[in-house]
């Protein structure tokens, strides 16, 4: 039972290096006068989600891998269950990754019809520091704030 509960610790600080892989570009700045969502703005966008999206196919790999080479028949129950319920937690969290690699591509299909950058809601532009925060945003600050707080008042 210590050889998983070591695995299980060794596993979080590998995962903590992947969201500051993600963030790791250096952050766009628009020039006086430039146009909002230009070829140079979309490139960069691009670019961070290319590598957002590569990063996670990585992920997905390792899971592969830890799971065929890590994968025994314990006759212990409890480190049987161990296990299974590490596996699972991976599984669930891949699931996760796997829809927001369906949104990623989602994003970069809207880079490549001109239509990123702008909310669906109302229109106005979501702004080149909120996208680096988030690259698959759809709304403005103030669509996505009502929508929170109207999601909040409908699940009381």
């Amino acid at each position: 039972m210590p050889k998983a509960a070591q695995k299980t610790t060794a596993k979080p600080a590998a995962k903590k290096a992947e969201p500051s892989e993600f963030k790791s570009f250096v952050p766009y700045k628009p020039k006086r006068g430039e146009e909002y969502m230009n070829e140079k703005q979309r490139d960069h966008f691009r670019a961070i989600l290319l590598n957002w999206k590569a990063n996670l196919m990585q992920e997905v790999d390792r899971t592969v891998t830890h799971m065929k080479d890590e994968a025994a028949n314990f006759p212990d129950p409890a480190d049987r269950a161990t296990q299974e319920e590490e596996f699972s937690l991976e599984l669930r969290t891949r699931d996760r990754e796997r829809k927001l690699i369906k949104k990623i591509d989602g994003t970069i299909e809207r880079i490549d019809q001109d239509d990123y950058g702008f909310c669906d809601a109302c229109g106005v532009e979501i702004g080149i520091k909120r996208l680096e925060a988030r690259p698959t945003a759809t709304l403005c600050i103030d669509c996505k704030t009502l929508a929170e707080i109207k999601e909040k008042q409908e699940m009381g």
